[in-house]
């Protein structure tokens, strides 16, 4: 229920006039869809398409490759909306089609599962239940590019830790903590 009246409660007061200007600024600055469509990795390990509004050049690489500091694919427009988290509100559509939590471990690309899940403890562990738009690991600083296994061990421990001890107060609590940082701004949003 929480996850249908915060979904609802963003896509009215929010998304109703922010997605048109968002569009423009996309579509103005480089061709294609306003809409990124991504095959992510979610509940039972089952693929679907996670939105976001898109924050890259068209290229072949979207579906093999993780954006990195100074990302040459990224426009104008993306960095901003990369910096503040804007790219994700799209998700909460996925909210309301049922494959997406508003938090929970965040869905990787279905390469990334593969690998991860090779070189990593209980990775899999973190598909027992839908994927969120944010999670504990965002809020306690582990988001963006992988440069080292250690890090995405470290968030899949976070996000045993999300599944062993939740409740909806730490929903709650995590929901404030990331607009707090969507306010104050994240050094591994990029």
């Amino acid at each position: 229920m929480f996850d249908i009246v915060f979904s609802l409660l963003v896509i009215i007061l929010v998304m109703t006039w922010l997605y048109p200007i968002i569009a423009l600024l996309i579509k103005l600055q480089s061709p294609g869809p306003v809409i990124f469509k991504q095959l992510r990795s979610g509940e039972k390990n089952e693929p679907f398409f996670c939105y976001k509004f898109r924050s890259m050049r068209v290229n072949a690489e979207s579906d093999l490759k993780q954006a990195v500091k100074g990302d040459a694919r990224i426009t104008k427009i993306g960095q901003f909306i990369r910096k503040t988290s804007i790219d994700e509100l799209p998700q909460f559509f996925n909210v309301l089609k049922g494959d997406m939590s508003v938090v929970g471990p965040r869905p990787h690309m279905l390469n990334h599962t593969k690998e991860y899940n090779e070189v990593t403890e209980n990775f899999m562990v973190r598909h027992f239940v839908k994927p969120g738009i944010t999670g504990l690991s965002q809020i306690r600083g582990l988001r963006g590019e992988i440069t080292d296994m250690k890090y995405i061990q470290e968030r899949i421990d976070m996000d045993i830790e999300y599944l062993e001890n939740w409740n909806i107060i730490s929903d709650i609590k995590i929901c404030f903590l990331t607009l707090y940082y969507v306010i104050k701004g994240d050094q591994n949003a990029y």
